[in-house]
């Protein structure tokens, strides 16, 4: 792999993006543009929730602190707030206009818009990440500049594989369970005929929303560690020895700005990078058990009447039968596979040998401190961004 320069792959470059506008803006404010795709009304609305939900968060600290009183500014300069979405075709965008704007300027497309909450309703999770791809890559095809589209996928998408998963595509259609071939049609038909049925039957709001969540599944282990904390559940049906495969947010960042700038030159690659820890650095349950006890033995969560919450250890069930009564969440289901990641570390290798900055775009799951990240950054974090 030839060298590269991060820096001045971006340069001048106009990207179509949901998030990371952060990083982006941060190591190269030299950019030409970026259009943030925003789920809004009009451009007015659009602008607001950019700044409201993106701009203003503590994540952009570091840019405020650099740009002081000219942040606001500088955004308004590099970030165009784009009202869609991309459950629709053209994502949505209504402004001709804008649209053709889009296409003759846009280098390069970036997709990590999805729904990451897997126990949302069915046809809203097959509209957003299953249409949604389709509807942002054929946007990117119309895109005259087009030198490249990125998407970003959920290590779900590998279904229930065991052992050692390669870095290989999926073939249009394929399942990976029986049956092997899915037809996307036939389940945007399947869901509309069910909510036109619930539609006739005068099925309350609530009702539609439980029979479409149904279709769905939960598979997240950050809701469980919360719950514990909570002291809502004391046990979960896994085995103590399971592998997660964690990763934090930063690190798929880079490896994505890494991805692109190795194959710049490279306009028919396809290629696929697995960013994780199981294979490198793996973690197995009972690991993240003693880390999150010990995390709220020493910061025990207060309940609303501001009462400590005292947790004890988890009970490992063999049996998610067993669970049944203690369904405060819904099973935790862990991946049985180890993602290979054998691309990944080209691409690391190639960095490393280019001089890129390894501490600026790191990706390495080897460097993961398990005990300081769950206790210093990953449950602090949860508590303050995600518990409500």
């Amino acid at each position: 792999m030839e060298s590269f320069s991060v820096l001045q792959f971006l340069k001048d470059k106009t990207i179509l993006v949901t998030v990371f506008v952060e990083k982006i803006l941060r190591i190269q404010p030299n950019l030409k543009k970026l259009y943030l795709l925003i789920r809004a009304r009009d451009d007015k609305s659009a602008k607001q929730r950019m700044f409201r939900e993106v701009i203003e968060k503590d994540l952009f600290r570091v840019l405020r602190d650099t740009w002081g009183d000219s942040l606001d500014s500088f955004i308004l300069e590099k970030v165009a707030a784009v009202p869609g979405d991309i459950s629709y075709e053209d994502l949505g965008i209504k402004d001709s206009n804008l649209k053709e704007e889009m296409c003759r300027q846009i280098d390069l497309v970036v997709n990590v818009a999805a729904i990451t909450k897997f126990d949302e309703r069915y046809d809203a999770l097959l509209d957003t990440n299953t249409m949604g791809a389709f509807h942002v890559l054929s946007f990117a095809k119309n895109c005259t500049k087009m030198q490249m589209l990125v998407h970003l996928s959920s290590a779900y998408a590998c279904g229930e594989k065991s052992g050692l998963i390669p870095e290989n595509s999926f073939t249009m259609g394929e399942m990976l369970k029986w049956p092997r071939q899915l037809d996307i049609m036939a389940e945007k038909k399947l869901v509309e005929q069910k909510l036109n049925q619930l539609q006739t039957t005068g099925a309350a709001e609530d009702e539609v929303t439980s029979i479409m969540k149904d279709l769905g599944m939960e598979r997240t282990i950050d809701s469980p560690l919360i719950a514990y904390g909570k002291g809502k559940i004391d046990c979960l049906p896994v085995n103590s020895q399971t592998i997660f495969d964690l990763i934090p947010a930063d690190m798929v960042v880079n490896s994505m700005i890494m991805a692109m700038v190795a194959n710049a030159n490279n306009p028919s690659s396809q290629m696929i990078y697995h960013v994780g820890s199981s294979l490198r650095n793996p973690i197995q349950f009972f690991q993240i058990h003693e880390f999150v006890f010990h995390y709220f033995t020493k910061n025990p969560y207060i309940d609303k009447y501001g009462n400590p919450v005292i947790v004890g250890k988890f009970k490992v069930l063999d049996s998610p039968a067993k669970f049944h009564k203690y369904m405060a969440v819904r099973s935790v289901l862990p991946l049985k596979g180890i993602f290979d990641d054998t691309n990944s570390e080209k691409l690391r290798r190639a960095m490393r040998e280019s001089g890129v900055e390894l501490d600026s775009f790191n990706f390495d799951p080897k460097s993961i401190d398990w005990e300081d990240y769950f206790l210093n950054v990953h449950i602090p974090g949860l508590l303050r961004y995600v518990v409500k």
